[in-house]
């Protein structure tokens, strides 16, 4: 028995040196791709003139549409810091989708709302909608109130009604930089491929100072916590998905800040509740349908628009997303399995797809079973230490070292923290992120799987931060 523990204990040192090596040779190419990518951004963003766009009568308008559930401290500024942006043709469409608070109510107050007939053609089903409501003030603004029937079931209730080519979604949280929207579209028209969904950078605006809808002043959150997750959307977005989208396998695009083709979406089928991440699930069926369809189209992340969006302030918030995160990352990839090797899919079915589900979801499981492997092994023969320990401790570094490398390639070119105190105290939280904050986020993650396992299809809310601690901070 003794002989079988100390096999298995070598068979699973293998298993995790191809594991550390593909994801880490995966996230080095990544990188790569990434600083070729940013750097070509942050150039074309020198010399680039959006006053064209802006002033063309033939730049396509756009709908914002805002999904809400209870969010009657925060919606009246979200619905302002989109009205304050700086686009030509821009329409909001706010769905309640059946809050038990305030929220319609606050609408109604702040933006003069009243009730209006209207018939729309459905070519999405939802649950019955209870009024459509117009502000008397601003005729840019529709509220629809509803049934609750979930995120994905509430964006298509805004579709039903969004009359504009292209819609943007933005979840209630949120504030966008005032030319976000126009930079995102300005990768729509300019490209040679038929765009049909297009992302940004998602920024933590824990710590900023907003005012009358606008991030007046970026700072670095209180806590250690918000901190962490600071460096984490920076390698998130300059590099994963940046990285990503330079080799044509873009697979995530935030639901929080995206843009979508609205009739690309509406015949794909909109927006799926089959999962707990509508907005993955829509990227990659995006691509299938296409496929199935003989479009040729493409699917885009640029790293300058900018959306700033409240990160979860407690661990147990932090344990909700996360879990809700990996779980549905896991549905969408079973979902898609068929995809997996498929060149027909180019980049996103021969290696985005593969390297998520054996890096992102397996992965998971593979480095949770390496931590405890460490004991068991000083247990059964210390000899196998000399291997497994090294490995981990590698992998740690350098996962540290990709850290650090984001934060410097966002300071080398966005500059979203741009003063020196502020790059002083991100450096130790890039180095100091590995130990400890990443294996909290693994057992989160491993919830998240073990949900998906068993069938679990339940989405968490995440409770905001008030906008009176935002402002004092």
């Amino acid at each position: 028995m003794h002989g079988l523990s100390i096999g298995a204990l070598i068979l699973f040192n293998v298993v995790l040196a191809v594991y550390f090596l593909i994801g880490n040779g995966g996230y080095g190419v990544l990188v790569i791709a990434s600083w070729v990518s940013v750097w070509i951004c942050k150039r074309r963003h020198s010399y680039e003139n959006l006053q064209p766009l802006r002033e063309s009568p033939s730049t396509p308008p756009v709908t914002v549409i805002i999904p809400a559930l209870n969010e009657q401290e925060i919606i009246v500024d979200a619905v302002r810091t989109v009205l304050c942006n700086d686009y030509p043709g821009i329409q909001v469409v706010v769905v309640d989708d059946g809050s038990s608070d305030e929220t319609l109510a606050r609408l109604a107050s702040a933006f003069e709302l009243g009730p209006i007939n209207l018939i729309p053609r459905c070519p999405l089903r939802t649950r019955p909608v209870r009024a459509f409501h117009l502000s008397r003030t601003l005729p840019n603004l529709m509220v629809v109130s509803k049934e609750n029937g979930g995120k994905p079931d509430a964006l298509n209730a805004g579709l039903n009604v969004c009359r504009t080519p292209y819609f943007c979604t933005l979840d209630a949280d949120c504030i966008l930089e005032p030319d976000a929207i126009l930079r995102l579209m300005c990768r729509v028209v300019r490209s040679p491929l038929n765009v049909v969904a297009s992302g940004g950078t998602v920024g933590v605006l824990n710590g900023c100072t907003v005012a009358e809808g606008k991030v007046t002043k970026v700072n670095l959150p209180r806590t250690g916590l918000e901190r962490f997750q600071v460096i984490e959307y920076m390698r998130s977005f300059l590099f994963g998905r940046t990285g990503w989208s330079r080799m044509g396998g873009t697979l995530i695009i935030s639901g929080a800040f995206a843009l979508f083709h609205r009739q690309t979406v509406v015949e794909a089928g909109g927006f799926n509740g089959d999962t707990v991440t509508e907005d993955m699930e829509l990227v990659v069926r995006l691509r299938r349908w296409a496929l199935e369809h003989g479009r040729t189209i493409r699917t885009a992340f640029s790293s300058d628009p900018v959306c700033w969006v409240l990160c979860p302030d407690t661990l147990e918030m932090l344990g909700r997303q996360r879990r809700r995160w990996q779980l549905g990352l896991c549905q969408t990839l079973w979902k898609n399995r068929a995809m997996f090797f498929d060149p027909a899919f180019g980049t996103l079915g021969s290696l985005s797809l593969p390297f998520h589900a054996l890096v992102e979801a397996l992965g998971t499981v593979v480095e949770a079973v390496g931590y405890i492997m460490i004991p068991l092994a000083a247990w059964l023969d210390p000899a196998l230490l000399s291997f497994l320990v090294p490995l981990v401790l590698f992998s740690l570094a350098y996962s540290a070292l990709i850290s650090l490398a984001a934060v410097v390639l966002e300071e080398s070119t966005h500059r979203l923290y741009p003063t020196a105190r502020q790059l002083a105290t991100m450096l130790p939280y890039a180095l100091l992120e590995n130990f400890g904050y990443r294996q909290l986020l693994l057992w989160y993650r491993c919830a998240g799987v073990a949900r998906f396992l068993t069938g679990f299809h339940k989405w968490e809310t995440v409770a905001h931060v008030p906008p009176a601690e935002l402002a004092a901070g």
